[in-house]
């Protein structure tokens, strides 16, 4: 019989963490549950030793906090089965890239919206954002990125929604307005992923030796998926010939 596997798991207070932390332990796994307040998984820490289980206070958004829960996980269980991207450059060099590359794309394409927006008459504008071709390519390492659909879980009640912006509340057609019109009953008309079988294909998910870099789960996930894979391999037919000619001639 294969030994236990220990999981590192973040938000594990509610919703989709919740779900597969209970899911690893009734399998037999061993978890490390980390969430703001531990409290709030008292009822699993009173079924299960702490042999099986121990929660940790974690703060993502707090990197002294990662290590220490890191640290803590280590120490209880010598182990932890978890993906994790450890190769690659420093990181205070990726945080700096990121900052460029993200945020500063970021804050160039706000301003330019609100300059499309509120100074363009008429309204409109285009904006040219360069990406990399990397973001086709899996890199090195086991690491698959679950891209769940609509699974009912407190995140529901729990959203947060930003005010409408004035230069959109004169116009109900616009997409963002018909999505927020769905609230508050979209829970009951859209929400029809169950969490606990969510956790059962992440358990399942982690026993594979040959994962896939993406998994869609659910059938609006599966239909994204679908039409997203579609428009990128017509763009690529139908644009082709822009790359006959863009290369050094030497």
């Amino acid at each position: 019989m294969a030994s236990p596997k220990v999981w590192f798991i973040t938000g594990a207070s509610a919703g989709l963490g919740r779900n597969v932390v209970g899911y690893a332990l009734s399998k037999g796994d061993n978890v490390v549950a980390t969430l703001r307040k531990p409290s709030m998984l008292e009822d699993l820490t009173a079924k299960y030793p702490s042999s099986r289980l121990v929660t940790f206070p974690l703060d993502v958004t707090d990197t002294p906090s990662i290590t220490t829960a890191f640290n803590q996980a280590i120490s209880h269980f010598n182990r932890y089965y978890i993906v994790s991207e450890t190769e690659g450059m420093p990181h205070k060099a990726a945080r700096e890239m990121f900052d460029v590359l993200f945020w500063g794309a970021e804050n160039v394409m706000r301003e330019a919206i609100r300059c499309f927006r509120d100074v363009n008459r008429p309204i409109g504008g285009r904006i040219l954002n360069v990406s990399s071709r990397n973001a086709f390519i899996p890199q090195v390492g086991t690491i698959t990125l679950i891209e769940p659909g609509l699974f009912r879980t407190s995140m529901i009640q729990s959203r947060m929604t930003e005010p409408v912006h004035p230069a959109y509340e004169s116009n109900p057609t616009l997409p963002s307005r018909k999505y927020r019109a769905l609230y508050p009953d979209i829970e009951d008309t859209h929400f029809d992923g169950d969490p606990a079988k969510f956790a059962e294909v992440a358990y399942k998910l982690s026993r594979l030796d040959d994962p896939p870099i993406r998994l869609p789960l659910h059938r609006v996930a599966l239909e994204s998926a679908r039409k997203k894979g579609e428009s990128l391999l017509e763009t690529a037919e139908n644009w082709s010939s822009w790359s006959d000619d863009v290369y050094l001639h030497e």
